[in-house]
Formats: C-alpha cells, sequence, structure tokens
C-alpha cells in the first residue's frame, strides 16, 4: 500500500502516506522503546523552544550553508550516534528531541498548490499498521483520541519550528553565526582531532552587539536561547569522550 518513494523527504522519512480513514480503518500505533532509525544519526534537527532542556545534555549547534538549522550533536562523525546502541536502545534519563519523538508522523502539504498540511506517515516503519495491539488511529472514521492528539502534537512542532525560523533569521540579519571549529586532544595521540562543518555564534560580534538591540533579545526570549547555544558547546569533548569509550573514537592520522 506503500507510495513510490519521494525525493527531499526529511531525514529518517524513507516514503510518506498521508492517513485516512478508508485506507487505515483498522490501522493501530504501537509505542518502542527502541529507535532503531536514529541510531545512524549523529545529528538532528532541534526547536528553539528545546533549547534550555536539550543544552543539559548535548551540544546544540547550526548546520552550515545559507538557511543554517539548529542540531542537537549526537555524535561528532557521521553514522555514530553516542545515545543509541546497535540495536537501537536510547541512553535512560536522556532528553528526546521532538523531531524524533514525532517520528513516524508529520504535517506535510498534499499538493503543491495547497497551503493545507494533512497528517502523514511513513508506511515503511514498523510503528504503524494492522496490529492486533496497540493505539487504534480511527474511531469508525473519526479519528480516535490518539490521533488527535498526535495531530495536536505534529502541530505544536509546525510553530515550535517557525519560531526556530524567525530566530535563525535574526542571528543571519545580524551576522552572529560563524563557521564553527573544535579541537580536541586526546591523551597519547600527538595531533588534535578538529572538527568543522558547522556553525556557531561568533561571541565577538555577540559582546559588540548595541544595547538596544540586546535588551530586545532579552524581553523576547532571544537572549537565554543565544546562551543555551553557547554553553552546550562545552559538552562536545563529553560526546568526544563517549565516542572513545565506545570504541567509534576517530582513528589518529600516520605519522608523516
Amino acid at each position: 500500500m506503500a507510495s513510490a518513494p519521494q525525493a527531499n523527504l526529511p531525514i529518517f522519512y524513507q516514503d510518506l502516506m498521508p492517513l485516512n480513514s478508508r485506507d487505515h480503518a483498522g490501522w493501530k500505533s504501537r509505542t518502542t522503546d527502541k529507535a532503531p532509525w536514529l541510531a545512524g544519526f549523529h545529528a538532528v534537527p532541534l526547536t528553539v523552544e528545546e533549547f534550555p532542556t536539550a543544552a543539559r545534555h548535548f551540544p546544540i549547534i547550526f548546520s552550515s550553508g545559507d538557511n543554517p538549522v539548529p542540531l542537537a550533536l549526537l555524535g561528532l562523525n557521521e553514522g555514530v550516534n553516542v545515545f543509541v546502541d546497535d540495536e537501537g536502545k536510547v541512553t535512560e534519563n536522556i532528553y528526546i528531541p521532538a523531531y524524533v519523538r514525532r517520528y513516524p508522523f508529520l504535517l506535510a502539504k498534499l499538493t503543491p498548490e495547497t497551503d493545507e498540511l494533512s497528517l502523514c506517515f511513513d508506511p515503511t516503519s514498523d510503528l504503524v499498521g494492522e496490529f492486533a495491539e496497540g493505539n487504534a488511529l480511527f474511531d469508525g472514521d473519526q479519528p480516535s483520541e490518539g490521533t488527535k492528539a498526535l495531530l495536536g502534537f505534529c502541530e505544536q512542532f509546525e510553530q515550535a519550528g517557525m519560531k526556530t525560523q524567525a530566530f535563525v533569521e535574526e542571528l543571519t540579519k545580524h551576522k552572529l553565526l560563524m563557521d564553527g571549529e573544535v579541537a580536541i586532544q586526546q591523551e597519547g595521540v600527538e595531533a588534535p582531532f578538529v572538527y568543522r562543518g558547522f556553525q556557531m555564534i561568533n561571541q565577538e560580534v555577540l559582546q559588540e552587539m548595541r544595547g538596544d538591540v540586546l535588551r530586545g533579545w532579552n524581553q523576547s526570549g532571544l537572549l537565554p536561547l543565544i546562551y543555551a547555544h553557547l554553553f552546550s558547546l562545552e559538552l562536545i569533548r563529553e560526546i568526544f569522550a563517549r565516542q572513545v569509550a565506545a570504541g567509534k573514537g576517530p582513528v589518529p592520522a600516520p605519522a608523516a
């Protein structure tokens, strides 16, 4: 019943299908304590509303390019996630970003011509289907209470996404983002490991920002978000240590 694979899908999603009572009347969703789809991703999108909590668990960075996106950094190397084991078991007591929690559902436009968003799901996921047990998606031809809650969560995520976009636009307007670089010296290794390919707040530009702009950011709540990002960068070394402890650390370059 899956539709043809679609291009330019968000990360995690292999396909998208609109949820409807005609095709999915008897379908159910189920919860899981494992997230194997997350194991191969070293960074996932984050909304600004999550900054205060997320900053206590992992570094918050910004993607490179002209349209930066805040990211929760879960590993320093491509394909390495230090918070999810090979079986998909997530580290206990770690914050789970909303982007991860909404999977396999999301709101999407069914046609380019419309602005209306419909609740869709990834039909390749094993969290939705014709199961004997689980949470019913429909009550007759109407969405179940569980589906209404899913829809509400996805709507809140979209609203948070718009706030996040406005936040990033303010940063770029004032040229606050710069190319990031972190050098980590590992004991017993001569040369430090250098990580690039992300963006971060330029503290020198921040220190020179006009007082009236800073007051406005403080009143709007933007300034605390900036500092949550900056403070979280200290956790990059903890991510590195987790990788090394798991045997997934970078390989030192051979001596010349």
